[in-house]
């Protein structure tokens, strides 16, 4: 057998992060699931299953995050553009509702009872709830 130049692998040998066409490590996401010892078992597909959809989820922050950051005149992305995207996005709001993003500060919002109240133009006054019967 001849050993090929580079160290490691076999030159016919393929990740399965490579066979499945991604970018997070499955092997290490496979070696996690049995250590971590959620399950007595962990099938062959679970990891590559795990590893996709972390990977989409990352790619789909960082997008939006990357969008925050250019809306802010910025090149790079702080923690700050990622608390942004994920709370001005419904679906990850509501993933992530839970979960606090260190050095990240707070969304921007004022309540509206704190703003003055507008007076009408044509001399009508408003009516209050304690004047509604």
């Amino acid at each position: 057998m001849s050993k090929s130049p580079v160290k490691g692998r076999k030159t016919g040998d393929k990740s399965r992060s490579f066979k499945a066409g991604l970018t997070f490590p499955v092997g290490r996401l496979h070696r996690h699931l049995k250590e971590g010892q959620f399950a007595k078992r962990v099938g062959i597909g679970a990891p590559v299953y795990l590893a996709a959809v972390l990977e989409y989820l990352t790619a789909e922050i960082l997008e939006l995050a990357g969008n925050a950051a250019r809306d802010n005149r910025r090149i790079r992305i702080v923690p700050r553009h990622i608390m942004l995207a994920i709370r001005n996005d419904e679906e990850l709001n509501k993933l992530l509702g839970a979960v606090t993003i260190s050095s990240a500060g707070v969304i921007p919002n004022i309540h509206q009872d704190l703003f003055p109240e507008k007076k009408k133009e044509d001399g009508e006054e408003e009516v209050g709830e304690s004047q509604v019967l």
